[in-house]
């Protein structure tokens, strides 16, 4: 029996109301996608990502952060407050998704294509901490994966360079 994978642009993901989309709207962009928490010791990489975003947005780039509390309970809040949060601290303008689960059996497909297609060191897969990071190529044929210590501005060599191609 063969288990197909579902190709990137058919994943189905959700805004912070409820409304659904599939990854093909963000055909022809460069993505960087981000698990996030607001109360986490890597959230003033907020402020990086939308300096990152606003560098990059107008040459293809689209950031997707995805809020989760799966890691210490440091994103507590429901969908509202954590929209506020981001709006109110750090001025946010790239999309905050809907709060997901990014390891187990809840986690989310995106989640589940990412961590497959862009194991961690050891070919690990499980995600395993806030801000981990995956930047995702236009044609979808390359994908690299961040620890959360790697902040949005040391990646930025590699943004560009998935901008060029």
């Amino acid at each position: 029996m063969t288990i197909t994978r579902p190709s990137f642009d058919n994943i189905a993901i959700t805004t912070p109301q409820g409304e659904n989309t599939e990854m093909a709207h963000y055909h022809d962009k460069v993505l960087l996608i981000v698990n996030t928490a607001s109360k986490c010791g890597f959230t003033p990489q907020y402020e990086g990502l939308e300096t990152t975003y606003q560098k990059y947005k107008e040459k293809g780039l689209e950031i997707l952060a995805f809020p989760c509390n799966q890691f210490g309970q440091q994103e507590p809040g429901d969908d509202n407050s954590i929209q506020s949060f981001c709006g109110i601290n750090y001025n946010i303008t790239f999309p905050v998704m809907k709060k997901i689960e990014v390891n187990g059996s809840d986690a989310s497909p995106l989640y589940k294509y990412l961590k497959a297609a862009a194991p961690g060191l050891f070919g690990t897969k499980a995600i395993k901490w806030n801000f981990t990071k995956f930047l995702i190529s236009k044609d979808r044929t390359a994908i690299k994966r961040y620890g959360p210590q790697v902040t949005p501005e040391a990646i930025q060599q590699d943004i560009e360079a998935f901008l060029a191609r």
